[in-house]
């Protein structure tokens, strides 16, 4: 049984005005039957004995159901348990929050410095803080218990003249600097002091001529390279994907079984790792919501592909097919009220030894890009197409002119390859987004992604109107 009790706060200061605060609770519990070959689900919110017995009875009922058609193998779930301790989680608070009140007399000073210009049409500083506990317990007995702390600062402002309007955030337009921890997240954001550099860059990029369009050197700092990891990397390599089950809903994966072990996804410099331990980044976590210990692991060692993001599960079911692979342990739910399926989690690259002035001084014709705010990727997660809320030239080794509006296209089977250097730890970013949305029922999800600064050569660039 996993029992999970969330409550969340979301404030907001819209164009100078504080906006009705949001609050919620939600408290619940997943109830799971595992039979030799077959498991079902039931969810609750009555927690009471009677109300969780009658899940019991549901959950057992869907299981024998789920045996007579033969999905996987007899699978023993203390096997894939282990005997090992898990230990309790808590989130890394160092500065606990402050009142709200205070909270939103900070996010007001950040939303009036915005407006500081007649051209800054819509502006807001928001805040969501979001407590979640959750306990496992497997045949009456608590496998797990987890604290965390879930806090979102961004900051947007657009500025428009004419046909044209430029909008620039401090995490991106979905809330990509979100992090685990109290008071020092916000202050990590920049978001105190951010108000005024986020208007001003908006304003520089609504003067700014359009990103040119042809084949140049691409470098992407790591609230760009977030959004790449998670579509061309996270989604492609999660098993149940690999296995068909996302075909009628968000696609399949160019992926298949064959490719571990051997497939070169990129340059000899890429290594990304499944990390649930670095600190306070978003998607860290003790065990997973099957009850598996979660560790390190690395996907991807100079450039070849080594395993999926799967769960024991989805591994029970390509050993079914005769496909044995190793996997992690990423079995995830958002709630109590979904079942686990195959989730990205901090999902990471892994730092290189160039500093970020060294890949600048090495592009003779590039583009510098900053903060996803756009994204096209076929069912395969193969072709993709991303655009950018800041580009900057690239001449001669030097940072020149802004432009509005870059964009780039690519395929993963082979973008990868074209990685040409990576930043050293100094330029890593602790990322990620609470916005990730797979699986039928809907599920959207907190992901982390940590990531250095990286250069890619020549690739397909182009400036959008």
């Amino acid at each position: 049984m996993r029992l999970v009790d969330e409550r969340f706060e979301r404030l907001m200061v819209r164009r100078s005005i504080v906006s009705p605060i949001e609050t919620g609770t939600d408290r619940g519990a997943m109830v799971t039957v595992w039979l030799p070959h077959g498991v079902g689900y039931c969810a609750s919110a009555d927690l009471s004995g009677a109300g969780l017995q009658r899940a019991v009875e549901a959950a057992e009922h869907w299981a024998s159901l789920c045996e007579r058609c033969g999905v996987f193998d007899a699978i023993d779930l203390h096997a894939l348990l282990d005997s090992r301790e898990v230990p309790a989680v808590d989130s890394p608070i160092v500065q606990p929050l402050p009142a709200r009140s205070d909270l939103l007399d900070l996010l007001k000073a950040e939303s009036d410095t915005m407006r500081c210009d007649a051209r800054i049409v819509s502006w807001s500083a928001q805040l969501a803080v979001t407590h979640r506990i959750q306990q496992f317990h497997v045949d009456g007995r608590l496998r797990s218990a987890q604290a965390m702390q879930f806090v979102e600062p961004n900051l947007i402002a657009t500025a428009a003249q004419g046909s044209l309007s430029q909008t620039r955030t401090l995490g991106g337009q979905y809330n990509g600097f979100c992090q685990q921890g109290g008071f020092e997240v916000i202050l990590a954001s920049g978001l105190l002091g951010g108000g005024a550099r986020i208007a001003a860059e908006a304003l520089q990029l609504l003067a700014a001529p359009a990103c040119p369009t042809g084949s140049f050197d691409l470098l992407l700092a790591p609230d760009q390279m977030m959004l790449q990891i998670h579509e061309s990397i996270g989604h492609p390599l999660e098993l149940d994907r690999i296995l068909g089950d996302e075909r009628n809903f968000a696609g399949g994966s160019f992926v298949t079984p064959e490719m571990f072990g051997h497939y070169r996804y990129g340059s000899d410099l890429l290594n990304v790792s499944f990390d649930p331990d670095v600190p306070r980044e978003l998607a860290g976590y003790a065990a997973d919501d099957d009850g598996e210990v979660a560790q390190p692991v690395q996907l991807i060692r100079n450039g070849v592909l080594l395993r999926p993001l799967g769960g024991g599960l989805s591994r029970a079911r390509a050993a079914a097919r005769g496909v044995m692979l190793e996997g992690t342990a990423n079995s995830r739910a958002v709630g109590w009220h979904r079942p686990p399926i195959d989730r990205m989690a901090n999902l990471n690259i892994e730092p290189g030894d160039s500093t970020f002035d060294q890949m600048v001084a090495c592009v003779e014709r590039g583009v510098l890009m900053r903060t996803n705010a756009s994204w096209s990727i076929d069912d395969a997660r193969n072709k993709f197409q991303f655009g950018c809320e800041w580009g900057q030239l690239i001449e001669d080794g030097q940072l020149t002119s802004v432009v509005r509006n870059p964009g780039y296209r690519g395929v993963s089977a082979t973008f990868w390859r074209s990685l040409a250097a990576v930043g050293n730890a100094d330029s890593v970013a602790v990322l990620g987004t609470p916005f990730c949305g797979k699986g039928e029922p809907g599920q959207v999800i907190r992901v982390g992604h940590a990531s250095p600064a990286c250069l890619f050569g020549q690739v397909d660039i182009f400036g959008a109107e």
